[in-house]
C-alpha cells in the first residue's frame, strides 16, 4: 500500500485571510498573486479612485 504525502498548500492561512482583507478593503482595482514553484509569494494591491 503506498504511502500519502501531505498536500502542500500554495498559500498559508495568515496570507489567505490578508487576501480577504485586501479584496473587502477595495471598491476600484486589482489583487494580483505571484507565484513561484506553486507556491504564492507575493500579494499585490492596487486601487483605483474615480475623480467624480
Amino acid at each position: 500500500m503506498e504511502e500519502k504525502k501531505p498536500v502542500k498548500t500554495a498559500i498559508s492561512e495568515e496570507n489567505l485571510k490578508r487576501l480577504f482583507t485586501y479584496i473587502e478593503s477595495i471598491q476600484f482595482g486589482t489583487v494580483t498573486l505571484i507565484i513561484q514553484n506553486g507556491e504564492v509569494v507575493q500579494i499585490e494591491k492596487m486601487e483605483k479612485f474615480k475623480l467624480r
